[in-house]
């Protein structure tokens, strides 16, 4: 696990387009395991400052749109949407166009403008208020560093890879908020 995260760490300093071209099914499903715990430790280490936001009153974490667009479907509907779907088209349009860039530096800045830009497409989630906007940077922040994560697992192992850790991660969270309701 370590020497994983230390992987990603180094690549998200310096990404590359280089595949792992060690296509053991066992080393990629360990590899994505590894991928899957970091990507929720991530979001558990930062969830505090969504906690900080919302109780002194700076963001309404309660008007979060998600829970507006899931309120009126069955479980099966939300893990689906949330789990499958809107994983498929987000990799698809955050992260199949990163390996068209085959020049380093075009790489690296294609690699993080389009983890940015899925970052502040889920600004959308809240009510766009001017203290939504000044606190944006640290509301997408999770999104920013799992898009980062998704590249990461995209360029090495393949796209299907991407769709299926950011469908197990959306899904475990899902899972996870419907014990807290």
């Amino acid at each position: 696990m370590k020497e994983t995260f230390l992987n990603l760490i180094d690549y998200i300093k310096n990404p590359v387009l280089e595949k792992d071209l060690n296509t053991d099914t066992k080393y990629r499903f360990k590899i994505f395991l590894h991928l899957l715990v970091i990507s929720i430790a991530t979001g558990l280490v930062i969830s505090p400052i969504f906690v900080i936001l919302d109780e002194i009153g700076f963001v309404n974490m309660d008007n979060h749109k998600i829970d507006e667009m899931f309120k009126n479907l069955s479980l099966f509907q939300i893990l689906l949407t949330g789990g499958i779907i809107a994983p498929v088209i987000e990799e698809l349009i955050f992260r199949a166009p990163i390996t068209s860039f085959k020049k380093p530096t075009s790489f690296k800045i294609g690699f993080y403008v389009f983890a940015v830009l899925f970052g502040l497409v889920h600004l959308s989630n809240f009510d766009i208020t001017t203290n939504v906007l000044i606190a944006a940077p640290l509301l997408v922040l999770p999104q920013i560093i799992l898009g980062a994560y998704f590249g990461f697992i995209r360029v090495k192992f393949g796209l299907i890879w991407s769709m299926l850790l950011h469908g197990c991660y959306n899904s475990i969270l899902m899972i996870i908020g419907f014990g807290f309701e």
